[in-house]
């Protein structure tokens, strides 16, 4: 017969059986499009800090409910929202919550939210709409209201010759503000985290009017665009997003310039380029040529290098050697100015600027050897110098290979090299450690029969394997100490510290491959950014940069900065400049004949000018948030153009969870998996609040 069971009401646990506690409905930002960055940051940080408050996981914020307010979001950006430093908003808070460690994971879970939220919003947009909002500049309103009373070049100081991608806010030009001006990146860093931090902390305040008589805290972001601030905030997941990447591949093949012509009045603006009204000279700023001429220059360079070493004349100085010396002063002069007009940031996130200073620094030894030498009649020491120049090559070589690592299979692997590499030092400090005390003791107890270099060199022969000079000199260090101090030096040598090192790095290699591809496209987007995003519009490739230092830095002695030197430098670039122009002009029009769509490969209707859209009329939320599906058409007043980049009319659907690649099998189990255990905890909340449930065995 079948038994009839009565179930007990179960009590109400004191933890929530979800990881993501259900909460009341938050109140969506209110953002205007008048609002100022300052204001987009503080309404964002707002519900933020509301919906993520439980540590979650990147995945979880993406595929389970713990994102549902965040798809809120979205849907709310989407189609109310019209304030273009959205994007700049939400990376900016990224980097305000991923540089807080509050042990807890809240701060993690809050910036990538920030990351998820940016990324879906430009997934919901045309690919000309995500341009526009990915190269969305911060303005200075300052700078706004006093341009009509300053006579300031359009480049923002470019007659200075002291431009900079994160540039200082301060508009002085007293000795102080030129100090600011080439800040170091942990300086700029911590600029940057302080005053999204005042603004979040301020969110609660009680009198707004207080806060807003503030200085403004965000005048550090003046002028940076989302991108480079996701490049400033590690934002490494949105910059490897797919439609982040043919932004970034646009600017890579110049098909977004910021520069369309080389005239005093030219203003840095992104654009999609236009051959038929663009200037032929402002391709000199696109960042597959730079990298292409810097090939060439470095092949140049390494012939010159390699002629001189042979030749190795140690009485004069040669007509190759002085070519050289020319060619070392360019390419130190163009390292500079590329460190000013990047900054400390961007520079130091490409590894192979290392390598360039550790050539520029082999070579201006190698000249003050050469000189002194060659001054006091000293052919010993100018000997000493080809030796220290030879060791150019170490790094020559490698730098003329460099244009490899913008292969995705070569620039997977410099990562984990990178990385690698780190840990390997680590570990040398304990090896050192374990090294200088056997060596001590060795030298100590067999002082009679080896000197510390004899046995300093026998160590290290043992320690890189050769474990039988160990065994065969044992006896002869000490015949009662000697044989058990080296067993146990060699096993700890030769097997453990050996061992535990391969096993760490193969650990190592492991735990970045995986994230391999973030790390190379993050690298590729900052070379690109650095490369075309400088403020100076008059670029002189090396070695032509040493006559427009010989030329103007003198003049700008005694004469004012103004037009006309910008004028002359225009002059001069385009008389030096002609045959890199006409090779460029002639690569474009052949490859115009294979690939004709050219710039047409974003999608999406051209407009004038960055026009303000209408928002949709509000609607009545209900309690549950409406469908992905839902998409109200927003009215745009349109002109007729087709230069700027500029906010399309109708907005293409796109997958809000795309996130570059297809998912993975892995993953669409995971996410099934997931929503199975959703429906699972919601079955059993419902039948925890039931007064009771009989339920028949059979």
């Amino acid at each position: 017969m079948p038994i009839r069971v009565k179930s007990r009401r179960l009590p109400t646990p004191d933890r929530a059986l979800s990881p993501i506690a259900v909460h009341s409905d938050v109140q969506l930002p209110e953002i205007e499009h008048e609002d100022a960055f300052r204001d987009v940051v503080k309404k964002l940080s707002v519900y933020i800090a509301d919906v993520v408050y439980m540590p979650s996981t990147f995945e979880q914020l993406r595929t389970t409910t713990a994102g549902d307010d965040l798809r809120n979001l979205v849907e709310h950006l989407t189609s109310r929202v019209t304030n273009p430093a959205i994007v700049n908003a939400l990376l900016a808070l990224r980097w305000h919550y991923g540089a807080i460690n509050d042990g807890r994971g809240v701060t993690e879970a809050r910036a990538n939210a920030c990351e998820i939220v940016a990324w879906r919003f430009l997934t919901r947009l045309q690919e000309r709409e995500a341009v526009e909002f990915c190269l969305y500049e911060i303005p200075d309103d300052s700078e706004a209201d006093d341009s009509s009373h300053t006579d300031e070049p359009a480049d923002g100081g470019e007659s200075n010759e002291r431009t900079s991608l994160l540039r200082n806010t301060s508009r002085s030009s007293s000795p102080d503000s030129c100090s600011e001006y080439v800040h170091s990146g942990s300086s700029r860093r911590n600029k940057l985290f302080k005053s999204i931090s005042r603004l979040t902390m301020s969110r609660h305040a009680s009198n707004m009017e207080e806060v807003e008589e503030e200085e403004d805290p965000t005048a550090p972001f003046i002028n940076l665009n989302a991108l480079e601030i996701a490049a400033i905030a590690d934002a490494k997941r949105f910059l490897s997003q797919h439609v982040v990447q043919k932004i970034i591949t646009g600017i890579w093949n110049g098909e977004i310039i910021f520069w369309d012509q080389l005239s005093v009045h030219s203003e840095k603006k992104p654009r999609f380029y236009n051959p038929v009204t663009a200037d032929p000279f402002s391709r000199l700023r696109v960042p597959k040529y730079l990298k292409a001429y810097e090939v060439a220059f470095f092949i140049v360079f390494l012939m010159l290098y390699y002629s001189v070493l042979i030749e190795q004349n140690r009485y004069a100085i040669t007509p190759l050697e002085i070519l050289l010396y020319v060619w070392f002063a360019a390419f130190f002069y163009d390292e500079v100015s590329e460190y000013i007009d990047a900054g400390s940031i961007f520079y130091a996130a490409d590894i192979w600027n290392l390598f360039d200073m550790i050539m520029i620094g082999i070579g201006i030894v190698f000249a003050t050897l050469r000189f002194v030498g060659l001054y006091k009649g000293d052919y010993t020491l100018v000997d000493i110098a080809f030796d220290v120049l030879s060791l150019e090559a170490l790094f020559m070589v490698p730098r003329v290979c460099s244009i490899l690592s913008l292969s995705p299979y070569w620039g997977t692997l410099i990562p984990c090299l990178k990385e690698m590499g780190k840990d390997f030092l680590k570990f040398m400090v304990l090896v050192v450690v374990v090294y200088v005390g056997f060596l001590t003791t060795f030298s100590l107890v067999g002082r009679e029969m080896f000197t510390f270099p004899h046995m300093a060199m026998i160590v290290t022969k043992i320690f890189f394997g050769s474990s039988y000079v160990g065994f065969d000199i044992m006896e002869d260090i000490d015949p009662i100490f000697g044989p058990p101090l080296m067993l146990i030096f060699v096993t700890l040598s030769s097997i453990l510290l050996m061992g535990s090192l391969t096993g760490m790095l193969s650990n190592s290699f492991s735990r970045v491959i995986t994230h391999a591809r973030e790390e190379y496209l993050y690298v590729y987007s900052v070379y690109v950014l650095e490369a075309s995003t400088s403020n100076r519009l008059t670029h002189f490739y090396p070695p032509f940069n040493l006559i427009a230092l010989g030329i103007f830095r003198p003049l700008r002695l005694f004469l004012p900065s103004d037009d006309k030197f910008r004028q002359g430098r225009i002059v001069l670039l385009r008389a030096t400049h002609v045959p890199i122009v006409g090779v460029i002009q002639a690569y474009e029009w052949f490859t115009k004949k294979v690939n004709p769509d050219g710039f047409d490969n974003f999608r999406g209707p051209r407009t004038d000018s960055f026009h303000k859209r209408q928002p949709a009329p509000p609607v009545d939320r209900p309690d549950s948030r409406p469908r992905s599906g839902y998409r109200p058409r927003v009215p745009v007043s349109r002109q007729a153009s087709a230069e700027l980049i500029n906010k399309p009319t109708a907005r293409q659907q796109d997958p809000e969870d795309y996130v570059g690649d297809a998912p993975s099998d892995m993953e669409v189990r995971i996410s099934e998996l997931a929503a199975k255990i959703d429906r699972l905890t919601a079955l059993v909340v419902s039948l925890q609040s039931g007064a009771g449930i009989d339920t028949v065995r059979t």
